[in-house]
């Protein structure tokens, strides 16, 4: 089954609209694996990160009956790989989403796992503040799926410490933690439309799948 199409709005980055997974997939490098490489480059020199990611994994696997069919286990290693990029071995630009994603490339890892990563949680809007979309854009096109809603749905939820958070909580604890002026707080001014839509396609197939 190919892609409905790759969309392009003025102003938006270009998106790959999956409704079914990709055809010809190589294998997904295993969830086990992806929370090993995560603890390795994390859990021991960002312990507040660790935390996060451990909880967001978590929330991912709950929600893996969301994801396009044969997409769990992809759901839950970029989940556990999702902010790899913040490791200070992985740091490059200094943008989290593109550093990871460039490094699970080097890593091996498949490049639509690596996509998830790069485009998590709208990265495409921290991109565009960092004069950086066009090359997020060029290497690693936005996926709009099942798949990458629950990815952000379990990011968005999940707070520092692991704590469970609505995504308007999660919101203002983000712009109480890094302050008025600082380029997160701008980008999420700008990315808080399309959040919330791809929340509410999360809560729609909660409602219409429940576990």
């Amino acid at each position: 089954m190919r892609p409905l199409g790759v969309e392009a709005r003025i102003g938006e980055p270009r998106q790959v609209v999956w409704r079914c997974r990709p055809p010809y997939a190589p294998l997904v490098n295993g969830a086990e694996r992806a929370a090993q490489v995560a603890e390795r480059q994390l859990a021991a020199v960002l312990p507040r990160r660790w935390r996060h990611v451990r909880a967001v994994a978590a929330k991912a696997q709950g929600l893996a009956h969301l994801a396009l069919t044969g997409d769990s286990d992809l759901l839950i290693a970029a989940a556990w790989l999702h902010d790899i990029g913040y490791a200070p071995g992985v740091v490059r630009t200094g943008f989290h989403a593109l550093d990871g994603a460039r490094w699970l490339l080097r890593q091996g890892y498949e490049p639509r796992l690596a996509g998830l990563v790069a485009n998590h949680s709208c990265a495409s809007y921290e991109a565009a503040e960092r004069g950086l979309a066009d090359v997020l854009a060029a290497e690693f096109p936005l996926e709009v799926s099942p798949t990458s809603d629950a990815l952000w749905y379990a990011d968005m939820t999940t707070g520092p410490d692991g704590q469970d958070l609505s995504v308007e909580e999660r919101l203002a604890e983000i712009r109480r933690r890094y302050g008025p002026d600082d380029l997160v707080t701008r980008f999420w001014s700008k990315a808080e439309a399309p959040l919330l839509i791809a929340v509410r396609r999360v809560h729609g197939r909660m409602a219409a799948q429940p576990m």
